[in-house]
């Protein structure tokens, strides 16, 4: 499908059309993942824990009250204090309708493709655009919410970097050995040790991040955060709910993306600020809301 196609109309951004003509967009992904964020925020009420929307979910919040109209996934972080005590929360409380994969519960997983962890909902599929490395789990390939620790890192940027390289050195050899389907668990695990001892050295570091074993963001640009500018989370519209996240959302958002990614800038709307031709879903390579199995797979 041509690009233009995904962006001609601002409200129907288009992630799949079927041989019969019917179609799916991104509102209706975005209407299907809002079922798995309520349960993720009833879960996490019901046992006191933390957790906070970021990414383009928080930037939603920003300049929609809810999704980016082109949004095709949501992003939620939990603190590593909270982390194993969420995991167990979920096991116990989560709704049938769901699941969750995370390497804690399933050595097949793989911590190092960027989530700690992805809920899912029963009773759908989705592929994602992904090269490097492929759902291994068993559980199954739902449509899903990424969540991810949120982690102490140094106030030494070149110390956060020179630790996040470590990470990066690591990556090739796991994508090998996963793609020739070896699950390289003592990689995950030297990988998962190293995140954990770097947050409990920087403990009483003023500055947030995500984990040091997402390796994905370019050198010296990784988002981090002064602690006071993320905590204590707040309650925010969001499709007409209440969800949490930063405490000063503006100011993370803008050390994020820049300064002119807020709803209004120098008179103007965000959107006539960003280029059109990344006004389009990013994530899917092939969904289907109705069926745990692809559809019109050759």
């Amino acid at each position: 499908m041509s690009k233009d196609k995904y962006i001609k109309n601002k409200e129907d951004y288009i992630l799949k059309e079927f041989p019969d003509g019917s179609k799916v967009t991104v509102r209706e992904l975005q209407l299907e993942v809002l079922t798995i964020m309520d349960e993720i925020d009833r879960v996490c009420r019901k046992n006191k824990i933390e957790y906070c929307l970021i990414a383009g979910s928080a930037l939603g919040i920003c300049n929609y009250g809810g999704f980016i109209p082109w949004d095709d996934d949501m992003d939620v972080a939990i603190p590593r204090k909270d982390w194993l005590r969420f995991i167990e929360a979920m096991k116990k409380d989560l709704g049938k309708d769901f699941y969750f994969d995370c390497y804690e519960i399933d050595s097949k997983y793989n911590p190092i493709s960027g989530p700690t962890m992805k809920v899912r909902k029963r009773g759908t599929y989705i592929e994602e655009v992904n090269f490097l490395l492929k759902n291994r789990c068993k559980r199954g390939d739902g449509i899903f919410v990424d969540v991810i620790i949120y982690d102490n890192v140094s106030e030494n940027k070149f110390i956060d970097e020179l630790n996040r390289t470590v990470i990066k050195i690591v990556l090739p050899f796991i994508v090998l050995f996963d793609n020739l389907h070896i699950n390289p668990i003592p990689l995950k695990k030297f990988v998962r040790w190293f995140s954990n001892r770097y947050s409990r050295r920087n403990e009483n570091s003023k500055f947030v991040s995500q984990p040091i074993s997402v390796p994905w963001e370019k050198f010296l640009k990784e988002p981090v955060f002064l602690k006071e500018d993320v905590y204590p989370i707040k309650e925010y519209d969001f499709e007409g709910r209440k969800y949490y996240s930063y405490n000063h959302i503006e100011k993370v958002m803008t050390k994020w993306y820049g300064s002119n990614c807020l709803k209004k800038w120098n008179g103007k709307e965000w959107e006539e600020t960003w280029p059109i031709e990344k006004r389009s879903p990013k994530h899917v390579k092939d969904i289907n809301l109705h069926g745990e199995t692809p559809m019109n797979k050759k």
